[in-house]
């Protein structure tokens, strides 16, 4: 099991850019992040796995959001820029404790990813 807290959500204008933090309460082998518009089905937002040095992103992000992290404090940031009112979601936090190894390369593996946060909301303006 492992606690995730998502912090940094809030209200921005398109082309705006934000920071998300996710604290973790202890090591994992994945951490990624998923989110959730009103009215719509989760969907991946992008990961990165402790073994592997790349991180995986959607297409409807990649170029404008960066997964970084810091494994000394088990905290992962997602930088958002160029934000878009497209982009108005929940954003949870999405982590992977127990399979040994795990790596996150592609939606599935990031939406299976067993635990989870409460979210933090980002409401993009247009």
């Amino acid at each position: 099991q492992v606690q995730l807290v998502e912090s940094g959500g809030g209200l921005v204008q398109a082309g705006d850019s934000l920071r998300l933090s996710c604290a973790a309460s202890r090591d994992y082998y994945a951490i990624g992040w998923v989110r959730q518009a009103p009215g719509k089905a989760r969907e991946g937002v992008g990961c990165i796995s402790r073994s592997e040095g790349s991180a995986y992103y959607e297409d409807s992000v990649k170029g404008r959001f960066t997964i970084s992290r810091d494994n000394a404090k088990n905290t992962v940031y997602l930088q958002m820029n160029s934000l878009k009112p497209e982009d108005t979601a929940v954003y949870y936090c999405a982590a992977e404790v127990s399979s040994v190894d795990y790596v996150c390369y592609d939606a599935i593996s990031l939406l299976g990813m067993e635990s989870r946060g409460k979210g933090t909301l980002v409401t993009v303006s247009s």
